[in-house]
Parts: structure tokens; sequence; C-alpha cells
């Protein structure tokens, strides 16, 4: 489900997939707590969790594909399809609120249309004390302004 739509799309994973899938479960299911690192895990490597796996993790586990699904729309941080282009995350928290991020989130939301990027809120990236932060391809950015913004999706758009 993306979670800024509310709408839902099948991205069926590839057999590649599915085998970097079974190698994490194979690596973490008998570990205590072991879902949220198993999340994290196929995020990191797929960019990702696709639908089509949340039963195999959920058998692995022992526990209900019901779980599975509400740890990964519970956190904002989890994928259920693919990010379009580089992820782009505006803080949210309140830090950064108290340092303009709602001005910067309204104009990130504006400037990102267009570009190929996939703009996500994050409630702290850790910079509090040099809000408000961004993190662009997990590069963090500190005491971002629209200005400093439209320069970041330059660059990205360069680079692109």
């Amino acid at each position: 489900m993306n979670k800024t739509t509310g709408t839902a799309r099948n991205y069926p994973s590839s057999p590649q997939q599915k085998a970097t899938v079974r190698a994490v479960l194979d690596a973490r299911s008998q570990q205590p707590g072991a879902l949220l690192p198993i999340l994290h895990d196929i995020q990191d490597q797929l960019g990702y969790i696709p639908a089509d796996v949340v039963a195999d993790i959920a058998e692995a586990l022992n526990v209900s594909r019901a779980e599975v699904h509400g740890v990964i729309t519970y956190y904002h941080h989890f994928r259920s399809e693919p990010a379009q282009g580089a992820v782009v995350q505006v803080c949210r928290a309140e830090a950064c609120q108290s340092c303009g991020s709602e001005a910067l989130w309204e104009h990130a939301s504006k400037s990102a249309a267009g570009h190929n990027v996939t703009l996500e809120p994050v409630y702290c990236l850790g910079l509090c004390a040099t809000a408000p932060a961004v993190q662009i391809r997990d590069k963090f950015h500190a005491r971002v302004t629209p200005t400093k913004f439209d320069r970041l999706l330059a660059q990205l758009k360069e680079a692109a």
C-alpha cells in the first residue's frame, strides 16, 4: 500500500528477490525478535518488501501474515512497493518542525513533482541540532531551506 496515496499495487517478487528473502530468513529466522531485523534486511537489499513475501516471512517466524503486514504498515520506514528514483526523506519531527520543516515539506512536495524521486516524511533523522534535516540517498543534509532543497534536487538531477 502506498502510504502517500493510499493505493495498493502488486509488485510480484522475481526469483532473485525470492532467493534474497530466503537467504535473509535462513540467516535470521531463529534469532529472538527476528521480525524487524528481517524486514530491515529485506528492504535494505531489495529497496522494498514485496507483498508476496509476507507469507514466507510469517511462515518462517511462525506468526500470522497479519502480524507481519501490521509491522510493515506501522513503521513509516518500510515500503511495500519500489521507490521511484532517489528516496528523499524530509524530517517532520518536533525539532525540525520548530525550525521550519512544515514549510520545507510543502515546498518539497511541490518541487519534487516532475523529478524522479520518492518523497517521504520521516520522523527524526537524529539531526535535531541542525534542523530542518533531509536525507537523500542515505546522505544527510542539515539546515535545509527551500532554496537549498532546490539546489539538492538540481544536483540529484545532474548526477542521474
